[in-house]
């Protein structure tokens, strides 16, 4: 084990202590050694986009960065011809009209979001609705921001949505914030107009704000919607949306979130202390990619489509089941009954098969008894990921 320098009597803040590094952080380290090891592991453990953005958004990116007055300080509230084209993409695949002057913020990408939208609404102490399962970053950062969690459960027989009466069980006076994310990760549960219509009766009900987390709503998802388009929703609802994954943008950090103008200063109150604006080119290149046509999304649908299949065969083969019905670019899978739990399956299949899947416990303990396998490599890992599967696992 490396020797770590000796700190003397210095001790870290208490919130360094109510969080771990991310699992996706620390397993990758090992999936490392191992390929290191020369074992040449698969990955469809996490959902980085393989696939390149869309050709004029490249070409922009290079295009702007050849003027010599790209370089410097961009506007915290990101350049107003982005704010545009973010606006103009709502209301075309939405028919959500938002003032891009005054409801719209971009972002760093979404997961640098969650902490803006944290530090601007929760003091030490304040209660947050976090789904179990969900994405980790809920809960971690309502860590940091030294908030108190309320877990409320999804499970297979509700249909993965939340149970409205079993969470208003709970004291809710105390609660400033919920978390939801439809289409929703890691179950691939679709968004519909009911349940956004539910989340914003129950925000307005309890005054408490609804965050809607949506970068998954153009992927293998036939209807895209946005909480946005519910009647009033503005008034109690902040969506995220990202460039991260339907436009393959994930390592670009660019995403943004919408809400009524309030919310949106004092979420800017919080950013503009934290980070600095986006570089330029690279706002000007998420301009041409919201620009893409129904049939950017068709092809990139297809792609995913048939890796879909493969990723459907795997789970079959690992003697899983699935709702085929999923949105996003993840297959969420029941193990056996004669599996424990998803880390002896997920930790299975890496060793004997040398393939990357994530466990659901991951994701929390409503999790315990599914694994995720990700869509982002393409058929022909894939395909060698089944054939190891089949062959190398005992």
């Amino acid at each position: 084990m490396q020797n770590l320098p000796k700190t003397f009597n210095i001790i870290p803040a208490n919130r360094v202590n109510q969080i771990s590094e991310y699992y996706f952080s620390k397993k990758l380290k090992e999936v490392a050694n191992m390929n290191a090891k020369g074992l040449d592991v698969i990955s469809l453990g996490i959902g980085s986009p393989d696939r390149p953005p869309h050709a004029r958004t490249i070409e922009v990116l290079c295009e702007d960065s050849r003027h010599e007055d790209a370089h410097g300080y961009q506007p915290y509230v990101g350049i107003p011809s982005l704010r545009e084209a973010f606006s103009n993409w709502y209301k075309r695949w939405y028919n959500v009209d938002l003032n891009p002057k005054t409801e719209i913020q971009p972002l760093i990408g979404s997961k640098e979001g969650i902490l803006h939208i944290s530090l601007a609404f929760l003091n030490p102490g304040d209660e947050v609705l976090v789904p179990n399962p969900g994405y980790p970053t809920y809960t971690s950062v309502s860590k940091l921001a030294e908030a108190r969690i309320i877990s409320y459960d999804l499970t297979e027989n509700n249909g993965w949505l939340p149970d409205f009466e079993a969470i208003e069980k709970n004291d809710l006076s105390n609660v400033k914030l919920m978390w939801v994310n439809y289409p929703h990760m890691p179950t691939g549960t679709p968004a519909s107009t009911q349940l956004f219509e539910n989340l914003v009766a129950f925000g307005k009900k309890h005054n408490i704000i609804i965050v809607n987390d949506n970068p998954y709503s153009f992927i293998l998802n036939d209807t895209p919607l946005s909480i946005l388009s519910i009647p009033g929703a503005k008034d109690i609802c902040i969506e995220m949306n990202s460039m991260s994954k339907a436009h393959n943008m994930p390592g670009w950090r660019i995403g943004m979130l919408a809400s009524n103008p309030q919310f949106v200063e004092w979420i800017l109150r919080v950013k503009s202390n934290i980070d600095s604006g986006t570089f330029r080119p690279m706002q000007k290149a998420a301009i041409a990619a919201l620009a893409a046509d129904a049939e950017w999304y068709d092809d990139m649908n297809a792609i995913y489509r048939k890796r879909r299949n493969l990723a459907e065969e795997i789970a079959t083969t690992l003697g899983c089941t699935f709702d085929p019905k999923q949105a996003g670019m993840f297959l969420w899978a029941k193990i056996p009954d004669n599996i424990k739990e998803s880390t002896e399956l997920a930790d299975k299949i890496l060793y004997e098969a040398q393939v990357f899947i994530t466990p659901g416990i991951v994701f929390g303990s409503q999790g315990n008894r599914y694994i995720r396998i990700s869509l982002c490599a393409n058929e022909e890992t894939l395909r060698k990921a089944l054939d190891r599967i089949k062959t190398r696992l005992k």
